[in-house]
């Protein structure tokens, strides 16, 4: 294991540049994108930029290009290992499908929080959507 000086600033991004990172955003989008340029806000440019859709062992990817993204919107980031994305066992869609497959499945969740909440609501508990709140 490395020993080096570990940086939690943005400046710990050094180390990433020309590397296929996957970040996850706020508000739930997976890009997956190389670093070209980071400033000292991690405000973050990706070049070949895709966004992947996840539904159950399932994977879409839509073309995005250029992305830019707001260094406050990260979440979480982390290099892409090739070998071990070949490896995991999950099945590319056309993008069309997956998007439906993704409509259907927030459907379904929307109708389980709904019967959720009004159970709760009937036992007298007061319900906040915390759980819509993605930061």
């Amino acid at each position: 294991m490395d020993n080096g000086p570990y940086f939690t600033t943005s400046s710990g991004l050094i180390d990433s540049v020309d590397k296929k990172l996957l970040i996850v955003l706020r508000d739930g989008r997976k890009l997956i994108g190389t670093l070209r340029s980071f400033d000292q806000f991690a405000n973050l440019v990706l070049q070949d930029t895709i966004e992947r859709i996840y539904v159950g062992n399932c994977y879409g990817d839509i073309a995005r290009g250029i992305f830019l993204i707001r260094g406050e919107n990260v979440v979480l980031l982390g290099e892409v290992d090739e070998m071990k994305e070949e490896r995991a066992g999950l099945r590319e869609l056309p993008v069309e499908d997956i998007l439906i497959a993704q409509r259907e499945e927030m459907e379904a969740k929307q109708k389980v929080d709904k019967i959720r909440t009004q159970a709760l609501h009937e036992r007298g508990f007061c319900v906040d959507n915390a759980a819509n709140d993605l930061y």
